[in-house]
């Protein structure tokens, strides 16, 4: 226990010690933090000041906005301080916070995107009774349970993984104080409870994966049985773009909780948690507002952009 409160600061991996190279590391993640700022602001007040998206589908999307904004805004500022500071240092306090918020936000997207993937199935498959399954009170109560599931979670993960012994040192071999690379600095024997916790998590996810494949390969067989080609077009167009969202956010982040954990840095683990961590953020706004006439005619009426204007 003594090696463990001796830990008042973990030192995390920078992408470089070269001055020069540490300000384009700094550029480059400002244009993507802006990017994911901006694009999600868009797409949240493009829905909460436009009537005509006042639907269940766009509510969920709003959500999702709102947890884009904060996973991304949990790790990349850091980084770029860090960078701009020339120091690699977070205190104890800073990453249990980020590991805290960024399992919230991450596990409370993955939620939201199970939500839609089951409000896309209703609204094709059982259209009928989509009024009745999909009103305001179902839909606050679905967007509750998965902000409510990302925060219980990411208690269990974060209690699990600041009660271990830290004995092999302090230094994260990531850009953010990652599960994975907490690990590597716990006793050789202390973490087997929290590996077993995420073996169950990774179970768990993959059969909610499993169940939003099924969902789809439903909704898919309901689209081809839709008589016009337009209805088909409308139908697949709210439905592929979630379908990439989701096998980006889910593969990249099983890779980088199921892959072998490497003794020394490795580039390769850099990428993947900028993948899962930082591209979502940045993509959802892109794919939802450039293959959507509706979010591109809010966007217009909110902005007046030529940007977002239909051909």
């Amino acid at each position: 226990m003594s090696n463990r409160t001796t830990v008042t600061e973990f030192l995390l991996l920078g992408f470089s010690d070269i001055w020069e190279l540490q300000i384009l590391h700094v550029l480059v993640f400002l244009v993507i933090y802006l990017a994911a700022l901006v694009g999600n602001l868009l797409i949240f007040m493009a829905i909460a000041f436009d009537h005509h998206l006042h639907t269940p589908m766009y509510f969920f999307l709003m959500n999702l906005s709102v947890v884009d904004l904060g996973s991304i805004s949990v790790t990349v500022p850091k980084s770029m301080a860090n960078s701009l500071l020339n120091t690699k240092s977070i205190s104890y306090a800073g990453c249990v916070a980020q590991v805290f918020f960024l399992l919230s936000f991450l596990t409370a997207d993955f939620s939201l995107l199970i939500v839609m993937a089951y409000d896309r199935y209703v609204a094709i498959c059982q259209p009928l009774h989509y009024e009745a399954m999909m009103n305001s009170r179902a839909c606050v109560r679905l967007a509750a349970s998965a902000w409510i599931s990302g925060i219980l979670y990411s208690v269990l993960h974060t209690g699990n993984v600041f009660a271990l012994t830290f004995c092999n040192g302090n230094i994260v071999d990531q850009f953010f104080c990652e599960i994975p690379q907490l690990l590597k600095l716990t006793c050789s024997d202390s973490y087997l409870r929290e590996v077993r916790v995420l073996a169950f998590s990774i179970c768990l996810a993959l059969g909610c994966f499993v169940f939003i494949i099924v969902s789809y390969v439903q909704i898919f067989k309901s689209v081809l049985r839709i008589p016009s080609e337009q209805g088909q077009h409308k139908a697949l167009s709210t439905c592929f773009p979630h379908l990439i969202v989701v096998s980006l956010f889910i593969f990249t982040g099983f890779f980088a909780y199921l892959k072998p954990i490497s003794s020394s840095p490795s580039t390769l683990d850099l990428v993947v948690a900028v993948l899962y961590s930082m591209v979502p953020p940045v993509m959802n706004p892109i794919i939802y507002s450039m293959r959507n006439k509706e979010i591109k005619g809010a966007l217009r009426r909110l902005t007046g952009w030529k940007l977002f204007t239909n051909n």
